[in-house]
């Protein structure tokens, strides 16, 4: 009896040792928004007063003004996020996957959630996916879907496929979807995916409907974090459909705004984070969990179609989604981390969507391998404040819709071709005889992008080009450990 005791004793210790490490880790919830511009938002200079539940989280927290996504379009970002990798290294040279297209998160590669699953940490994936279902050229969607979400580190999935605009039209719970697409979808309103009230007409599962999706992912966020346990941390990664097209809002936020359904989906999205922060709040687990909010890429509009209203999605930088221009992928960054990060604080640092595997693995104190996050640094600096000498990181790589690509170093940006490289045109634009064959700009004198210096500075551009290189071969960013 006296060893069942003891025993006992020993299992006792060692669960309450492990709560108190629980207790010690924060809970993350990962929002990332679908589209939204930098200059959507009220915290970064928008006057529609469309976002106040955005606009209380940077009061509350850090916000970030030179934050980016690793790509200007969705599915690369996606990789980029989860994997702290970019996503060009892969098998995707540009663009996006589709509704069924494979996964493209490669086997055994650690991800956000597998890194916090390995920890104890319970995980959730809702949203749209945009990775990859399964493992066919072709998605099957009578079969079980793997690999998938659950494949990479997630406990549960709910969600849709693709975009909210690519068919097949399903909504997928873990490895299968609730009905098979025997239906064909409604009547797209709009015939231009520039128009914003927009979807590929095709395969859809009977009775779906766009405009329920977002109000179908918003409860069930909500129900995830009411369902978890006050003793066990988790971390949701909330991947919301909007305000990517089509711009569906429901009739609750109809004529909220002066910017037609584009600004009534956008309040439709301030409020789906509002009640994701009002959930945690109910449970008393705001103080103990690290929120982060960003967008995946800029946004689709340009300002001339907003004239009258002076709404400028993508703030005042150039260009818009899928551009190598700082449009398509400087994007809001909030951060709220009770105890943590200075409530009403910012931060002008250089940072990417890349970053947050290596960041949270510093808070939980679990050490990235060398052959994980290889694009990712961490920034955890940043959000407690520190004073540093030095950058976090020195260097980005940007990469548009098109494959395109630009290096960013401090001050300096070089783009390696004419043109956008995604939706603004030119897309593409030749070199004239005696003319500059790239772009570089000099954002801080220049942060519109407006005179190009690749003839004025031959050094930088030599400098930079050749760097470029090295990223590319070497296959990282960031310093293997002890290097």
């Amino acid at each position: 009896m006296r060893y069942r005791f003891v025993g006992f004793v020993a299992l006792v210790t060692l669960m309450l040792a492990q709560a108190r490490a629980f207790a010690e880790r924060p809970n993350l919830v990962v929002i990332l928004a679908d589209d939204l511009g930098y200059g959507d938002c009220g915290c970064y200079g928008a006057r529609h007063g469309l976002t106040g539940h955005l606009d209380r989280l940077a009061r509350s927290g850090m916000r970030f003004t030179d934050s980016h996504s690793p790509s200007a379009v969705c599915t690369p970002t996606r990789y980029g996020l989860l994997t702290g990798r970019y996503a060009w290294r892969t098998r995707l040279k540009q663009g996006t996957l589709i509704g069924d297209s494979p996964a493209l998160i490669e086997e055994g590669r650690l991800t956000l959630a597998s890194l916090l699953q390995k920890q104890g940490y319970s995980t959730a994936a809702i949203g749209k996916w945009h990775l990859g279902l399964g493992i066919a050229a072709k998605t099957d969607f009578a079969q079980p879907l793997r690999p998938g979400p659950l494949s990479v580190g997630f406990n549960s999935f709910f969600g849709i496929p693709a975009s909210l605009d690519m068919v097949p039209y399903v909504y997928v719970e873990n490895e299968r979807v609730l009905a098979l697409p025997t239906a064909q979808s409604e009547k797209s309103p709009k015939s231009n995916y520039f128009d914003g009230v927009f979807w590929r007409e095709g395969a859809a599962a009977p009775g779906f409907r766009h405009v329920d999706v977002l109000p179908a992912l918003t409860k069930r966020a909500t129900e995830f974090i009411n369902g978890q346990s006050a003793d066990r941390p988790f971390f949701l990664y909330f991947a919301l459909t909007s305000p990517h097209t089509p711009w569906v809002p429901t009739e609750e936020f109809r004529g909220r705004s002066a910017l037609g359904e584009y600004g009534d989906f956008l309040a439709q999205t301030d409020a789906a984070v509002g009640r994701v922060l009002e959930a945690l709040e109910a449970r008393n687990l705001a103080d103990r969990t690290l929120v982060v909010f960003t967008s995946d890429n800029g946004a689709i509009p340009l300002p001339a179609q907003f004239a009258e209203s002076g709404h400028r999605p993508n703030g005042a930088w150039r260009g818009q989604k899928a551009d190598i221009w700082e449009a398509g992928h400087r994007v809001p960054y909030l951060v709220r981390w009770p105890g943590h990060t200075p409530a009403g604080s910012t931060c002008s640092e250089t940072i990417c969507h890349t970053d947050l595997l290596a960041t949270v693995s510093a808070i939980i104190g679990a050490k990235l391998p060398d052959d994980a996050g290889e694009d990712s640094f961490s920034i955890l600096p940043l959000l407690t404040g520190q004073t540093r000498v030095h950058p976090v990181r020195t260097e980005i790589v940007h990469h548009s819709g098109d494959g395109a690509f630009a290096l960013r170093e401090g001050k300096w940006k070089a783009i390696f071709h004419l043109g956008s490289g995604g939706f603004s045109q030119p897309k593409r634009e030749p070199p004239t005889a005696d003319g500059p064959t790239g772009q570089l700009y000099d954002l801080e004198a220049d942060p519109g992008e407006t005179h190009n210096l690749w003839l004025d500075q031959p050094a930088i551009v030599t400098r930079l080009s050749a760097r470029l290189d090295v990223l590319k071969r070497e296959g990282r960013s960031r310093p293997r450990e002890g290097l």
